[in-house]
């Protein structure tokens, strides 16, 4: 039957634009949904059902019935078929694997037995690694107790390699600050070494001193001279073990040493590392934390000090990890957050960026209320109905003075326990009386700082970690247990490391008879690579879609496949393992399962993600997973049920060894095809190369001096390589070399194996190879393992990027299939072969495929005053016909000129119809979040010539006399004084920060989409409903592909819009942080706490001290600036190390 002929207009418009979507009727069904198409179509089948309104005499043609299209979509599905059975050769490859049975041997992988294994093999790295972490900490604190404090210490005395000095003889400024320096500073020769990527020198360790602490002060000095003697325990460990990386002490007081020596990697801008900002740090310096920190927001707030305030709240936000709970409110008469976290929160990096945000808007107006600062603080401490550290709890508050002490609040919440410590920061330069801070402070077991300018907000901002290491101290061996960092980028190049971290404690005391010293000297560090940690684990054993991962307590990942931080930072690496994976109910409770560090074995159906982010796929596998004993991390292991067994060829033979490696020559591959090797690592001295030809070259140079049993290689993977060398040549000789590839229109087929061998034939097709050559890394190749059938792959095409050429015949699309066969009751999956389809040539067949012929040439024609049905051929002026994949990407069309777009998602080709399709679920959608990317940082607005961020006084200021003599004036000249020195704190240089990496990228979240075959498996006839535009379409799935057939009405109309689906990756926010913080993921924190000890000495808390200006000595200084008078030789300005040792 015919159906109703369609106008618009008297002629066909331009372009085809889109048209509005149709109403979608219900919800759709999800995965694994069944059922009858919706009522709409039911109602909408009459329609197809009219009879063709044409005028007498004229030939007319009607939309194709459905049993015609379903007929075409049989021949499409059967020429697929037989070209594969001919030239694929899966069959035949089964009878070679089976022919040569002899030569190799099917082992098991037993999950339990394979992780248990690695788990334990993990552990006795680690364990070596906290051994010589041990011997280094009981060894600096004997150093620490034996050495004699020098007041009258000098510089000459102390000799030691400096880290930046390198760096610095070519900073004029620096040079210029340390021109006065006597200190005897070592010149080293370094060698290059592997293991660290990095130029050492095994005889001496290096220090590193932070830029704003002054490396002559009596403190450093005394530092450096006591640590001096920990360079024999480092040179010793590494005898015992020659495998040690970083070996590290961070001091209490800013400084670092370690070894090996080596050069550090100072920034071209100002270096501010300071190791006791470091995660690593913080975490051995002291337990997890609830912190609440209070803002005073009232109207006695200056600009200038409520910069101050916002600044050291976001570097306060920085000396917490992972481990640790916090808010952020601001008070004046009332309290309340700055945020929309109206609890405590975990402070990951997306939680501090919502606060650090949030700070930036706070406005001082009002009158100052402690009392209502506080009471909030407490409540939020108090608040047992969520997730928190439960261990050192404590309040922060910022305020520029007041006179109450709020006693009465501090006896109904916190005393007489003082379970929660109470530090003040006095922010700014004023006159107001600090002694009610300090009270606050000394009486709830705190501490009290004073912040006056940029310069001390550093330094004020962490050293309560040293009132909090107080427990510690006084709890002696109890609180000496190592500890596991998150994954981190190491600060001297070394890659993804893990830190082991152990506390190191003062043991001296004050004189007989006196109270046990409460103050930390420091954290020992040894860093563990985490290719070390890989190298432990089975790679290609697996095949290609088995893995191992390992997570934390917060759910982290250690190890995993998808953990790859594109971005250069310093910040820890805090991929939780829900969003390495595509997540699910079944990985949550795998996830609780290794936190709570219990075993467990679990098979799941569920989705991945393919390797080149493009596909999702619906798969089986099996969960396996224990916890590393002694650490705090899980290990699992993860398995397709097809990874089961695998092969371990057996070639003894060596005859047959140099036959099948004869296939491996260049010579060879205009006979036999071209021979791509995974670039794995056969032997020790292998050089590696990008370059598949290159590497090649050096296997075979290396084979010509060493046999595949030579003990310097990996036995397993040069066996497996040759023997598939020789299988696959079978290949050739059985089946390809004999066909005629241009009678089908081939470009190409080839043959990848699971031992490393991607055979393509003929060899000149291999110039147009674009896959990886490591199977493993080739998504055809993982996804032809989780799908039955055929897999087709486009080419990519970006939205972005200009069109296919199609020149010279080069533009193919791949198909392939998984070769599956059984011995003795065991499968496998070892290979798969596939072909190459030219692209245009297969179009035409296409066309013909899907048209009415009923001979070969002869195509269909409809004469005077009879009634036809449209096809892909004789029709494409009218009718669209397609074939998209599972992923929604354009493979096929009968318009020529969409040829060029086949690999683009086809809601970029024809968004209309893309849509219909999703609203009829012919396509689910999956969308997640990538938080390891890196994006180009937003260029800074130019507010004017003034450093950014210092307050810029009007003319009215200048003409009030008062205003010189405040407190604004003078912190203004201090900031002034400061930036003289570090400019770099507050303007970027544009030249340095073009060539900086970590100016040019920043880390950022990108929101991924993902499309795949929805729930609809059957065949029907839809209307994309748009008045006078409407267009019919017929979807069908063609059985034992990836393959969507899809036959539509090409638009007659362009004032129907629709919207356009999107797929590529984009820049997100990601998830509302708001939301998630309402269900916040399972974790648990570390199984140690130490925050109470009842001989604390609590008596040192703070001491202030007022510092009124001159009048004289400002109105001099200040001239001397607005006057721009170039100011005559000053003193570097350096933080001094405030610690009593």
């Amino acid at each position: 039957m015919a159906v109703p002929a369609r106008t618009c207009g008297s002629s066909r418009p331009g372009p085809a634009r889109t048209a509005l979507p149709w109403p979608r009727r219900g919800p759709r069904p999800g995965p694994g949904a069944s059922g009858p198409p919706r009522p709409l179509l039911l109602l909408l089948q009459p329609l197809l059902l009219l009879p063709l309104l044409a005028a007498p005499g004229a030939s007319a043609y009607s939309f194709p019935q459905q049993h015609t299209m379903q007929h075409w979509a049989r021949r499409l599905e059967q020429e697929i078929d037989g070209v594969m059975r001919i030239f694929g050769g899966v069959q035949q490859l089964r009878e070679i694997y089976k022919d040569n049975r002899n030569l190799f041997e099917v082992q098991e992988n037993e999950p339990q037995k394979l992780v248990e294994k690695v788990a334990g093999d993990i552990e006795s790295l680690l364990d070596r690694k906290v051994q010589a972490l041990k011997r280094l900490a009981d060894a600096a604190e004997n150093f620490q107790k034996a050495h004699r404090w020098q007041d009258n210490i000098k510089e000459e005395d102390i000799v030691y390699y400096d880290a930046k000095a390198d760096a610095e003889l070519d900073d004029p400024e620096i040079e210029d600050m340390e021109r006065g320096s006597k200190v005897s500073t070592l010149r080293l020769d370094f060698v290059e070494d592997s293991n660290f990527k990095n130029k050492v020198n095994y005889s001496y360790t290096a220090v590193q001193i932070p830029t704003d602490i002054y490396k002559g002060s009596t403190v450093i000095l005394n530092e450096l001279n006591w640590t001096e003697a920990l360079e024999n325990v480092f040179t010793e460990n590494r005898r015992q073990d020659p495998t040690l990386l970083w070996q590290v002490f961070g001091s209490a007081t800013g400084v670092t040493r370690y070894y090996p020596a080596t050069p550090w990697r100072a920034p071209k801008k100002i270096d501010l590392y300071d190791v006791r900002r470091r995660p690593w740090y913080i975490q051995g310096a002291s337990s997890p934390k609830d912190m609440v920190i209070i803002v005073d927001v009232s109207g006695s707030v200056s600009g200038l000090t409520l910069k101050l305030m916002k600044t050291s709240v976001c570097e306060m936000l920085d000396t917490l990890s992972d481990d640790d709970y916090v808010n952020v409110a601001s008070f004046n008469e009332k309290a309340q957050p700055v945020s929309c976290f109206t609890h405590l929160v975990q402070a990951n990096v997306r939680n501090k960026k919502v606060f650090k945000e949030a700070v930036q808007g706070m406005v001082a107006k009002g009158t100052t209320g402690y009392k209502a600062g506080f009471e909030y603080a407490f409540d939020q401490l108090q608040n047992s109905n969520i997730t928190r550290a439960n261990c050192n709890k404590m309040i922060m508050m910022f305020t520029d003075g007041g006179e109450d002490r709020v006693q009465d609040v501090f006896e109904k919440y916190n005393w007489p326990n003082r379970t929660v410590r109470v530090f003040t920061f006095s922010v700014g330069q004023h006159n107001y009386d600090v002694t009610p801070l300090q009270w606050m402070a000394c009486a709830n077991k705190g501490y009290y700082f004073e912040i006056p300018s940029i310069g001390a907000i550093r330094i004020n901002t962490q050293e309560y970690l040293d009132v909090l290491g107080r427990p510690m101290v006084l709890a002696g061996k109890e609180a000496k247990q190592v500890q596991w960092t998150n994954v981190y980028e190491d600060a001297l190049g070394l890659g993804l490391v893990v830190t082991g971290t152990l506390p190191v404690f003062n043991l001296t005391q004050d004189g007989p008879g006196e109270k046990k010293n409460q103050l930390i000297l420091g954290v020992m560090g040894i860093d563990v690579a985490l290719n070390d940690i890989k190298r432990l684990t089975p790679n290609y054993t697996l095949g290609a879609n088995g893995y191992v991962f390992a997570i934390d307590l917060n759910g982290y990942v250690l190890l995993h496949p998808n953990l790859k931080p594109q971005s250069n930072f310093r910040e820890p690496v805090t991929l939780d393992f829900l969003d390495a994976e595509l997540e699910d109910e079944n990985k949550e409770e795998i996830r609780r399962s290794m936190i709570d560090g219990n075993r467990g074995h679990k098979q799941i159906r569920t989705l991945v993600r393919s390797l080149d982010e493009r596909y999702i796929d619906e798969v089986t596998r099996n969960y396996t997973w224990v916890p590393i004993r002694n650490t705090n991390y899980s290990l699992g292991l993860v398995l397709p049920p097809y990874g089961t067994f695998y092969l371990q060829a057996n070639l003894s033979d060596q005859i047959l060894q140099v036959k099948y490696f004869e296939f491996l020559l260049p010579s060879s591959f205009e006979s036999e095809g071209h021979v791509f090797i995974a670039p794995r690592e056969y032997c020790k001295d292998l050089n590696a190369s990008d370059n598949n030809t290159e590497f090649l070259k050096n296997f075979i140079e290396l084979m010509e001096k060493v046999t595949p049993d030579s003990k310097q290689c990996n036995n397993f993977l040069l066996h497996n390589l040759i023997l598939d060398t020789g299988i696959t040549q079978q290949l050739v000789e059985r089946v390809w070399r004999d066909q005629d590839l241009n009678t089908y229109s081939l470009l190409a087929v080839f043959a990848a194996t699971d031992g490393g061998i991607t055979r393509v034939f003929p060899n000149k097709a291999a110039e147009d190879w674009m896959e990886s050559p490591e199977p493993f890394g080739a998504s055809f190749y993982r996804r032809s393992l989780d799908n039955r059938g055929y897999v087709f792959k486009p080419p990519h095409q970006d939205a972005l990027l200009r069109p296919l050429e199609l020149e010279n015949d080069t533009v193919g699309i791949l198909v392939s299939t998984a070769v599956e066969f059984s011995l003795g009751g065991r499968t496998l999956r070892p290979a798969v072969v596939g072909v190459k389809l030219d692209l245009e040539a297969w179009a035409e067949k296409f066309k013909v495929l899907a048209s009415n012929r009923t001979h070969q040439d002869q195509p269909q024609k409809c004469g005077p005053s009879s009634h036809c049905e449209m096809d892909c051929e004789v029709n494409n002026e009218d009718l669209l016909c397609v074939l998209i994949d599972d992923g929604g990407f354009l493979v096929l069309s009968n318009q020529n000129h969409q040829w060029d777009q086949v690999g683009r998602f086809f809601s970029e080709v024809d968004a209309n119809l893309m849509l219909a399709l999703y609203n009829n679920s012919f396509y689910t959608r999956k969308e997640s979040y990538d938080y390891q990317a890196a994006c180009a940082p937003q260029p800074p607005g130019n507010l004017g010539a003034a450093p950014r961020g210092v307050f810029v006084p009007t003319i009215a200021d200048f003409l009030n006399l008062a205003w010189w003599t405040s407190a604004a004036a003078w912190s203004l000249f201090q900031q002034l004084l400061y930036g003289l020195i570090y400019h770099s704190w507050f303007q970027a240089d544009p030249a340095e920060a073009e060539g900086n990496p970590e100016a040019r990228e920043s880390s950022c979240v990108m929101k991924q989409t993902q499309y795949y075959f929805g729930s609809v498996n059957a065949s029907y006839n839809a209307i994309i409903d748009c008045g006078n535009c409407s267009r019919l379409f017929h979807a069908q799935r063609l059985t034992n592909t990836n393959l969507l057939f899809v036959v539509a009405e090409k638009p007659l109309c362009s004032q129907c819009e629709a919207g356009r689906l999107l797929q590529k990756e984009t820049h997100s926010d990601g998830p509302e942080q708001c939301e998630l913080v309402q269900r916040p993921r399972y974790r648990r924190g570390p199984h140690i706490c130490f925050d109470y000890n009842a001989t604390e000495d609590t008596s040192d808390c703070g001491r202030g001290a007022s510092f009124p200006p001159s009048l004289s000595i400002l109105v001099s200084l200040q001239l001397l600036l607005l006057l721009g008078l170039p100011p005559g030789p000053q003193a570097p300005v350096h933080a001094q190390a405030s610690r009593r040792l």
